[in-house]
């Protein structure tokens, strides 16, 4: 293993607040620039200790870009020997073992960082984040109706990773819920509502789990996550998440097979009759509406987006499924936007877009990435070549290090149509840092 010492941030830097507040924020950038102003640790030694390089410790510390896979955090907490249980992280090797770093709820909930789990530790949770004990104990005796329970809350909190980390940092993860979920099917005993809450929960861990297979752009393995999902929700009788498994495969045949992604689209939304949520209404209806226009059809389009809009403005004071809740006014903006991208329709996409992606914080750096491109690329149908190319380098920014293959993939057809136009210096600058 690399030594690392010489660039362990001394204790009177890791002690001062603002070097703590920094930290907590997972805002890395920050954290080198008080490394280099209070203990004199040059970019160059930040980059060789943190295997990064220097030109983008130096573009972080100038507040460009940020760090949100689990690899590279933990990189920099060995670097610079920050202790793991101030960026949400298990001990690291080189610390002594701390009893208090996880402990178990009173209810027998599952291990939790003493940091809140859902503003800091989504970074580092991984393989750490292990089963409750008592769920390892299945084979030797009744399941009660607690265990869905802890499930679901489980399910509820693993999914918060989705917001800052890519398919590719997840993946393993989810799939890894899904099979400790099949374990308890397979090897307790419980009564027939409490397997039907079982049976619901893993149709959800099972989505979740092709969902990040997809974004690690493994197709085949999120295909057969989604039909498997499809299965069970259909075995339960719950229209919400049967309707959301086909919303799934839709939006994996949009890129192949656009007729074929509009009839699995339509039949999402069939599926669901009136009797859902007002978010899984909405957004089933979104992603008709993108399959749509994919296909080519603006007027489908424009109904499918009103209809979503008019869902979610119904009923929010009813209760909600934990894995819609996150649709909301903005998220509507951003596809109606992508949607008129798609239809070659810039002066209604640009606006939605850049009002939506206004305030979009940078630690969400995938999505942003991925939602900037469609507003790159409205910008070039507009004929804003300088503007495209702002937002193409802010890609670039935000998408280095992030485990999904979306957002660069999404940005290679922008790319190549900003060659054409390479004489313009802005356009130069991106497409010599794209190659870099």
């Amino acid at each position: 293993m690399r030594n690392q010492t010489v660039v362990a941030l001394p204790p009177h830097v890791l002690q001062r607040p603002d070097m703590q507040a920094a930290i907590a924020r997972h805002d890395f950038g920050e954290v080198f620039a008080l490394a280099r102003k209070w203990a004199g640790i040059s970019f160059s030694k930040i980059a060789e200790a943190c295997a990064i390089k220097p030109e983008r410790v130096g573009a972080l510390a100038r507040g460009q870009g940020s760090i949100a896979t689990y690899e590279k955090i933990a990189a920099v907490a060995d670097g610079l020997r920050i202790p793991g249980h101030m960026l949400g992280l298990a001990s690291r090797s080189w610390e002594a073992p701390s009893a208090q770093e996880w402990m178990v709820g009173p209810n027998g909930d599952e291990g939790v960082n003493r940091r809140d789990f859902l503003r800091v530790s989504a970074f580092g949770v991984g393989a750490a984040f292990t089963l409750p004990a008592q769920l390892h104990e299945v084979g030797r005796g009744r399941i009660g109706s607690d265990v869905p329970e802890i499930l679901a809350r489980r399910a509820a909190r693993l999914r918060r990773l989705d917001d800052v980390l890519g398919g590719g940092d997840t993946a393993n993860i989810y799939l890894a819920e899904c099979e400790a979920t099949k374990s308890i099917l397979r090897k307790g005993s419980y009564s027939a509502a409490t397997e039907k809450k079982l049976l619901a929960i893993l149709a959800e861990q099972t989505q979740q789990a092709g969902w990040a297979a997809f974004d690690a752009g493994e197709h085949a393995g999120a295909e057969r996550l989604y039909r498997e999902s499809h299965a069970v929700a259909q075995q339960v009788s719950d229209p919400a998440l049967a309707g959301n498994a086909l919303a799934f495969l839709a939006y994996q045949k949009i890129g192949n097979d656009p007729v074929a992604a509009v009839q699995v689209a339509e039949a999402s939304c069939a599926a669901i009759g009136g009797e859902v949520p007002a978010t899984v209404k909405a957004l089933l209806h979104e992603r008709r509406a993108w399959a749509h226009a994919v296909a080519g059809n603006a007027e489908e389009t424009g109904q499918a987006l009103s209809t979503a809009e008019a869902a979610l403005l119904s009923d929010r004071q009813a209760p909600q499924r934990d894995w819609s809740s996150w649709v909301d006014e903005r998220e509507l903006k951003i596809m109606a936007g992508r949607c008129w991208t798609e239809l070659r329709r810039p002066l209604r996409a640009v606006p939605l877009l850049e009002d939506a992606l206004r305030g979009f914080d940078d630690t969400h750096a995938r999505d942003k990435a991925l939602y900037s491109c469609w507003l790159a690329d409205a910008y070039l149908m507009a004929g804003e070549v300088e503007a495209a190319a702002g937002v193409a380098e802010q890609v670039l920014e935000l998408s280095a290090g992030v485990a999904s293959v979306r957002p660069r993939q999404r940005l290679q057809p922008i790319l190549r149509h900003l060659a054409s136009h390479g004489s313009v210096p802005a356009v130069a600058a991106v497409l010599d840092k794209a190659k870099s």
